[in-house]
């Protein structure tokens, strides 16, 4: 990137005015966005206001509308809720309100909104835009503005922010405040699950959404729940039987506890709410379970808001404000959106009126058009549940194949999660599945078991490793290997792990020269705290470990910010620099800083492995889980030859990564040329992109790489597009 075009992001936003408001519902995520907003705002030159209510505080102007500075978004980062405030408002619905809030602006020489909130915030964003004009010339007419305040503001350019924690908005594969909302229900979810234990019990979940089944649908795929409810896909009409049928089953298998999701808004065929209660007294009087229901109610948008949170809130701000720079008369009011890992513009009334749509099909009972609406990550989650909550895998076990499955490297939260659907998924498509201990170690030393169906039951949301695993790599025991896939007749290897998952894997491949037996398919799921598997952008255990460092910080911080100490932070990775240790760092700044502030140190280490996954680790973990396993049987039926599997192509031995938008398998011989051996890291990392706006986010002199932002698509083409996790 040139240095003109680092210049000019610097001057990019000289002589404009940015005002940003946050509207409708309050989701966490919504300060971090503000804070991105503002600093990136004022970095490139433009002038920051903050629009305090709402649109409430747009039409009543005053000390509604604020000019921000540096120091006044400092704090808020890991606040929940909107520091700004949030209010539902009446008058801006009305011309003689939106004239006012035009009034406002105009005198302030502000023609740029970045609006943070639901589709109803949005579409009166649009409506706004779309009268502004005419706002003007009748503000003229009456004397209130003169001719050349009205030239300079000839007119308004709108982004959107889609802050809702339903998840509701067509278009993006999340909202601000989803994933936060998510750990809410989840903390919840796992504090019934301990205790369910003492006593045998159903439990019935009752979560948010009202139009839209995103939350109750995903908190069911990561607590493995036996059944749920969503507006969008209604059960058939004789749910109540095979709902019965489906509990006690579970509890024949040895379950003492059944967890049932309920969407508010779950309906049946015809319409008719299903309510908790409903459910409750049908498992009561036809079971005679002990049933309790739970609702959970506001506590949803409660507390602070999650790593995901914070970084899609800050990425998304700084999105914001290059496309309100960027803009002309003629661009159309955009919504910044999120696709698999990428930042994307779309059209605001594209994105409305799909999520119109889906309400159209909804109550015209389309159920089917209402889901393929909601679009492909939504898709993705209720196939790969409608799999994983089939409860009877087949019987017979003529055709199938012999799987196994194993964990390598350092353990990681939602390893286990990954190993559960893996398995379930194998056993659903017939085949035997075995299950490896200690890694690589384990599959020399013949550690290997056959996994039934609830051998994996509750793994969703435990942390570690429960198989096991070790960093050893395959090479020095091929032979051992050889043997143990010939004695177990293993088929098909599934690895789950770390940077040893992938370089074992490689030396599988190099191994398959001397050894026949190590001819056959297998795939590696990248799943470590470290993210430094190549070919994926994710891996499995990196948000929980990002939340382990955000928790730690907010309880560290809470305790300093009790006193009058205004806070620095320092952060440093572990092996960043052998003489700057932790100790020299926190010495230094002990010894420069007598009388001025005090430090303290904490070393996060293995916690960042333990604990129990979030929701986005328990979810990502199991779809990867499902996606590698169908790979595998069609992988294996590829390489049937003559009564024996034979694999011996490059593209028989992948890695699953999660690529930009795709989930997608690349040849792990392929990916070699990416990676630094050295430093155990892929050559080109995408979250170093992250690094300007973390210093601009932090005030250092720094320019903004802009070569890497999103132009303005279509939501259509999106749709037909690969699909997103």
């Amino acid at each position: 990137m040139t240095h003109e075009e680092h210049h000019a992001a610097k001057t990019l936003g000289i002589g404009k005015a940015i005002a940003v408001l946050t509207s409708g519902g309050d989701a966490q995520g919504m300060n971090a966005a503000v804070r991105a907003v503002v600093r990136v705002g004022i970095f490139t030159g433009a002038r920051v206001f903050f629009v305090h209510e709402g649109y409430q505080g747009l039409v009543d102007g005053g000390d509604h509308i604020k000019e921000a500075t540096w120091e006044s978004v400092s704090m808020m980062l890991q606040l929940g809720g909107t520091v700004i405030g949030s209010a539902r408002c009446k008058d801006f619905r009305e011309r003689e309100g939106r004239l006012r809030a035009a009034y406002n602006l105009v005198k302030r020489g502000i023609t740029n909104l970045c609006v943070i909130g639901g589709d109803g915030s949005l579409t009166g964003a649009d409506t706004f835009r779309s009268e502004w004009s005419d706002l003007l010339s009748d503000l003229q007419k009456a004397g209130k503005i003169t001719d050349e305040e009205a030239t300079k503001s000839s007119y308004l350019n709108i982004v959107g922010l889609v802050g809702s924690i339903d998840n509701d908005f067509c278009g993006t594969d999340m909202t601000i405040g989803t994933d936060s909302a998510l750990h809410r229900i989840m903390e919840i979810v796992d504090a019934i699950t301990t205790t369910a234990q003492s006593h045998q019990r159903t439990f019935v979940l009752e979560v948010m959404g009202r139009h839209c089944g995103y939350l109750a649908l995903v908190t069911s795929l990561s607590c493995g729940a036996d059944w749920v409810f969503i507006p969008e896909c209604p059960p058939d009409d004789d749910w109540e039987e095979h709902l019965c049928r489906r509990l006690s089953e579970t509890r024949t298998r040895g379950s003492r506890l059944n967890i049932i999701i309920v969407a508010e808004g779950a309906i049946d065929k015809n319409g008719k709410p299903i309510t908790s209660e409903d459910i409750k007294n049908l498992v009561v009087k036809r079971l005679g379970y002990d049933t309790r229901v739970t609702v959970l109610g506001h506590v949803q948008r409660g507390g602070t808001p999650s790593a995901f949170d914070r970084i899609l809130g800050s990425r998304m701000g700084v999105e914001a404000v290059m496309a309100l720079l960027e803009g002309t008369p003629d661009t159309p009011a955009c919504v910044v959106s999120l696709s698999g890992n990428q930042a994307v513009r779309l059209p605001l009334m594209e994105c409305v009126q799909v999520t119109k749509d889906v309400t159209k099909a909804m109550d015209e009972k389309k159920f089917d058009e209402a889901l393929k609406l909601r679009g492909r990550s939504f898709m993705n989650n209720w196939e790969v549940y409608k799999l994983l909550a089939h409860v009877r895998p087949p019987v017979s076990k003529s055709g199938s194949h012999t799987v196994a499955v194993m964990n390598v490297g350092a353990p990681a939260a939602g390893m286990n999660a990954a190993v559960r659907s893996t398995v379930r998924i194998g056993l659903i498509q017939g085949n035997r599945v075995l299950v490896v201990h200690d890694g690589f170690e384990g599959l020399a030393k013949g550690q290997i078991e056959e996994a039934g169906w609830s051998y994996v039951g509750g793994w969703t949301g435990q942390g570690g490793s429960k198989l096991g695993t070790k960093r050893t790599l395959p090479k020095k025991s091929f032979e051992q290997i050889s043997a143990n896939i010939t004695k177990f007749n293993i088929q098909g290897l599934v690895i789950i792990g770390g940077f040893e998952a992938y370089t074992g894997g490689l030396e599988l491949m190099e191994g398959r020269k001397q050894f026949d037996e190590l001819c056959i398919p297998f795939v590696v799921i990248p799943a470590t705290v470290s993210n430094n598997v190549p070919g994926s952008d994710f891996s499995v255990g990196a948000d929980t470990a990002l939340n382990t460092i955000c928790t730690a910080n907010v309880e560290h911080l809470v305790q300093k910010m009790k006193t009058t100490v205004k806070r620095g932070l320092v952060l440093r990775n572990e092996k960043c620099n052998e003489n700057y240790t932790t100790d020299f760092i926190f010495n230094l700044y002990s010894e420069e800083g007598k009388g001025i502030f005090d430090s303290r140190k904490n070393v996060l280490g293995h916690m960042q492995q333990g604990g129990s996954p979030t929701p986005f680790d328990r979810n990502f973990a199991t779809k990867m889980g499902a996606k590698a396993m169908n790979w595998m049987s069609g992988k294996i039926k590829e390489s049937y030859r003559n009564g024996r599997i034979f694999a011996n192509t490059p593209d028989s031995g992948c890695v699953l990564g999660m690529r930009k938008r795709a989930l997608v398998f690349q040849p792990v011989a392929e990916l070699k040329d990416q990676t630094d051996f050295e430093h155990r890291i892929p050559k080109e990392q995408w979250w170093l992109k992250l690094r300007p706006i973390l210093k601009i986010l932090a005030k250092y002199e720094i320019d903004l790489d802009t070569s890497d932002h999103a132009h303005l698509e279509h939501i259509t083409r999106k749709r037909s597009g690969e699909a997103a996790v």
